[in-house]
């Protein structure tokens, strides 16, 4: 900043604990202030004022003690900090009325007093300062401007700079602070004089508030400007992070939200700013607190900030570019929402900036809804009474709404358009070999998907399923054609364990695709292939195919096996490399059961013939199944997968009362990080409440602590009891 001012006013002051280069770094309050007055003009020096300062917790540490020279008991007395920087107002402010001058800024002995603890100190007494506090001249960085043969700024101190300028300074003076003003205003007074004639100008300035905006990534940003917070609450927005960062200079949009695999906070943030020396100063806010929790700070990468924060969408630029707007997001939208909902559900009391541009909805590439939008608000009290609305209905669902930032509008899109799950490639009909890796035995592992859409494609299953898909055996999506090659409405999925099946079975039975209720049922290897032969499964058990009979003359007839599946190419283009060796000569696999059908069914067997689709590519094998072309190999090789997450750890509770809801549920684990996608609320085959609920918890540490401390605890009159799954 450039500005002329008549006077200088010398601030020095002291905290309850650490001083010198980690003055600040402790969270010590403010204990004692001294300031005077130095008449640029007249080239005077006015009077030493010395303040000491009530602090909250008034115990000082031993070298606050000998320097201050004071006790507890005096600091106890002494005025509270808003008083104290009124009366610094107020005789600042008599002292330039008696001299004739009306402006004046700010200089201090570097920048930790400002930075590190007046606007920390305030912003967590929820206190605004005075104009003056945001701009001061650092006395040191405008020593070493002045004096180029000198040392460095960082190796300079009140003493070093008055040593170079020869100037003879009381030693006689006891009160500390007084030595340290007086010293200072000698020197800029020297200064000021000749032979040097300097001008103060270009004064340190901070910042009034964190300027929102968009981050290109092909945007240069330096890497050490750039630093990590770790252990956010997970409501935090980027202005709470900014506030936690009070006093140093962020970057345009230079807090970033980080989200974990599944789209959510992790607690952590990326935080740009403007550069090293406030990075540096920020590195000292280590394990600071934000409310009750202490913050982690530690320094990040300018490509780990591009990462999170960088985007190349025009239309996420275009509805960023409205600057200084608050950011909601909205999540659990039905699919078939409108501009025109969203702008209902939100009303008059809330007005949405430029109503349909200030409105982003979140899509996959291919144009279908993701249930997530973004909404701009021009006020702060727009914002307020929007975020009334958390859990309130549109349609059929209730609605999650956050307080968001560009970054993670930014994150949100990446996430969506960069990586989708299954490409969508037409391409010819491809023979497979038989499939050695059908399931058999009695482990109920399986699911069964009936009642799909005909137009049902393996990408609307993996979407049906969505946080299971990760459970999903290798090659273990089995979608069953009809006897005319049709798609017959069944699936059967090969899980990784029976309790996934299981949680598969209760949580996405009956839910909808494509306007289709879908049902689900857990199953064996052995139930898949009585089917896959012609027999039924539904919840009542199992009935047998009509061709099967005991197994008496098996020499008589041979062992049914089947011929040649087919599968659409686009299955074998979405393999990893490793499933696409040159294929093997494979040698028949009889199947889990024989049948033995009659002379007068044996033209009439009721076979299903099924098409093996690929599950996820998250645990590849070496086993060659496919026999592709090599412009199949040569786009595979090519290709992108997307690595699903990992679930998190799961506890069940048990004696739940029969009405429980799920909202209930949440306000038993308050505090946590725990959503309505978390809770699963168990029934009987009866489709009655059984009493117990699963929940999944982001990680094992998390539901150990929920554990401790909420196992016995009571929802209304009855006592939970948690375990870990």
């Amino acid at each position: 900043m450039t500005a002329s001012h008549d006077s200088l006013v010398v601030l020095y002051g002291a905290t309850a604990g650490a001083s010198g280069a980690k003055l600040g770094s402790d969270e010590r309050e403010l204990v004692l202030l001294v300031w005077q007055v130095v008449d640029l003009h007249n080239k005077k020096v006015g009077d030493v004022h010395r303040i000491p300062v009530k602090a909250d917790n008034p115990e000082l540490s031993e070298q606050c003690k000998e320097q201050l020279g004071v006790r507890a008991e005096e600091i106890d007395k002494a005025e509270p900090f808003e008083r104290v920087i009124a009366q610094f107002n107020q005789f600042v402010s008599s002292e330039l009325k008696a001299l004739g001058r009306s402006s004046y800024c700010l200089c201090t002995d570097g920048q930790l007093l400002v930075r590190q603890v007046l606007h920390p100190e305030a912003s967590k007494k929820n206190l605004v300062l005075l104009d003056c506090f945001y701009s001061f001249y650092d006395l040191p960085k405008e020593f070493e401007k002045c004096c180029s043969d000198a040392a460095s700024t960082k190796e300079l101190s009140i003493s070093s700079m008055a040593e170079y300028l020869e100037l003879s300074t009381d030693d006689a003076v006891n009160e500390f602070g007084v030595f340290e003003v007086t010293t200072m205003s000698a020197i800029i007074l020297h200064l000021i004089n000749e032979p040097y004639n300097y001008v103060f100008k270009n004064s340190e300035t901070v910042n009034y508030k964190f300027e929102t905006g968009p981050c290109s990534k092909t945007e240069g940003v330096d890497g050490e400007t750039v630093i990590r917070a770790r252990g956010l609450p997970w409501q935090s927005s980027d202005q709470d992070i900014a506030r936690f960062f009070k006093g140093l200079n962020i970057a345009k949009g230079g807090v970033a939200l980080c989200l974990n695999s599944q789209g959510r906070r992790n607690g952590e943030a990326l935080v740009r700013f403007i550069n090293r020396e406030q990075r540096d100063l920020a590195l000292e806010r280590h394990k600071h607190h934000m409310g009750s929790r202490y913050i982690e700070v530690y320094k990040a990468t300018g490509e780990e900030f591009l990462k999170i924060a960088g985007g190349t969408s025009n239309e996420v630029a275009q509805f960023l570019s409205k600057e200084n707007q608050v950011i909601i997001r909205m999540r659990g939208l039905p699919f078939t929402a409108t501009t025109e909902d969203v702008l209902g559900f939100f009303g008059k009391e809330c007005p949405v900036t430029g109503e349909k541009e200030g409105l982003l909805f979140v899509k996959y590439p291919d144009g279908r809804p993701t249930g997530d939008a973004f909404v701009l608000f021009a006020f702060e009290e727009f914002a307020q009474n929007a975020l009334k609305k958390h859990k309130e209905i549109l349609g059929k669902r209730y609605i999650e709404l956050f307080r968001s930032t560009a970054a993670e509008v930014q994150q949100v899109l990446n996430r969506y358009m960069s990586a989708p799950l299954i490409s969508t490639l037409p391409a010819p009909i491809i023979p497979v070999m038989p499939q050695p890796f059908i399931a058999s035995g009695s482990t109920r592992d399986c699911i069964r998907l009936r009642g799909l859409p005909y137009t049902a494609s393996i990408e609307d299953i993996l979407d049906f399923m969505g946080e299971f898909t990760i459970d999903i055996k290798p090659h273990g999506v089995h979608m069953v054609l009809n006897q005319q090659g049709r798609p017959s409405g069944d699936a059967f999925i090969q899980m990784k364990s029976p309790d996934r099946a299981f949680l598969v079975a209760q949580k996405c039975h009956k839910k909808t695709m494509k306007d289709r209720y879908v049902e689900v049922f857990q199953c064996s290897g052995d139930e898949m292939s009585y089917v896959l032969m012609g027999g039924t499964l539904n919840r009542s058990g199992l009935s047998p195919p009509p061709c099967k009979l005991p197994c008496l003359s098996p020499p008589t007839y041979p062992t049914f096996t089947p011929g040649p599946a087919v599968i659409p190419a686009e299955a074998a283009l979405y393999q990893p490399q490793a499933l696409l060796a040159p294929p093997r000569s494979a040698q028949p696999v009889p199947p889990a059961v024989a049948y033995y059908p009659t002379q007068a069914t044996a033209t009439q067997l009721y076979m299903n013939y099924t098409t093996y689709y690929p599950s996820p590519p998250v645990s590849p094998t070496t086993m060659g199944y496919f026999a592709a072309p090599q412009a199949a190999l040569a786009a595979a090789s090519s290709a992108t997968h997307a690595v699903l997450p990992q679930p998190g750890a799961l506890v069940r509770m048990q004696g739940l009362p029969y009405n429980i809801a799920t909202k209930d549920i949440l306000s038993f684990f308050q505090g946590y990080q725990l959503h309505a996608d978390t809770i699963l609320i168990l029934y009987n085959f009866k489709g009655q409440p059984s009493g117990e609920a699963l929940v999944t918890f982001p990680t094992l540490e998390m539901a150990r602590q929920a554990m401790s401390e909420k196992n016995g605890q009571r929802i209304g009159h009855h006592c939970i009891n948690l375990r870990l799954v």
